[in-house]
């Protein structure tokens, strides 16, 4: 049995439980017993956290969208320039991805699903904060005339977002995660060159 933790702890224990067996299968396979079983405890110590495996999902969704943000606006903010930024925000969600292999397993199973649930929303919810994000940046980088106008940022900001989901169904196909990071440079080469600059 693990150690007891406060409250807050074990919440963050079990997520992470739940979002490692999501890296090895499908999230709609993984029982609160499989979460239980992961993290050392009962199922029933669960269920004083979580009502419910969709509630444990809805919390990990929330963990994804905060330590996304985090990790994506500390490579933004180290960078020197808009377009740096920009580079060093496609490299951070890749290496999240290498880090957090479940996460897209997660997300894809939850696009998939007909009805809107609460965790679905907060997909939605997490990708809308993505894309202010980058249309801020993108935004400074017209401005500071690193990239030249005319440019059509939703696009750029669309096309920014569908590379690295295709790089991440890439590394789920072939099994291997970490092939991401030297594909990563030179799909980002290429999309910078599409916006009219070389990397």
């Amino acid at each position: 049995m693990s150690n007891r933790m406060s409250t807050d702890e074990r919440r963050a224990e079990i997520v992470a439980a739940a979002l490692r067996l999501a890296s090895g299968a499908s999230p709609g396979s993984i029982t609160t017993a499989d979460v239980a079983a992961e993290v050392g405890i009962t199922q029933g110590a669960i269920f004083k956290h979580f009502p419910t495996k969709e509630a444990i999902w809805l919390a990990a969704m929330g963990w994804v969208g905060e330590a996304l943000q985090v990790a994506l606006r500390a490579a933004a903010d180290r960078a020197v320039t808009p377009l740096d930024a920009l580079e060093a925000m496609f490299h951070a969600h890749v290496a999240f991805v290498i880090a957090h292999p479940g996460v897209p397993r997660f997300i894809f199973h939850e696009l998939q699903k007909a009805d809107d649930s609460a965790a679905k929303g907060a997909v939605r919810s997490v990708l809308q904060g993505y894309r202010r994000l980058l249309l801020q940046v993108l935004e400074r980088a017209v401005a500071d005339g690193q990239i030249p106008e005319p440019l059509d940022r939703e696009a750029a900001a669309t096309g920014f977002i569908g590379l690295i989901q295709g790089l991440v169904m890439q590394s789920m196909l072939n099994g291997r995660p970490g092939a991401m990071r030297a594909q990563a440079r030179r799909v980002f080469a290429l999309y910078a060159s599409g916006l009219g600059v070389s990397r």
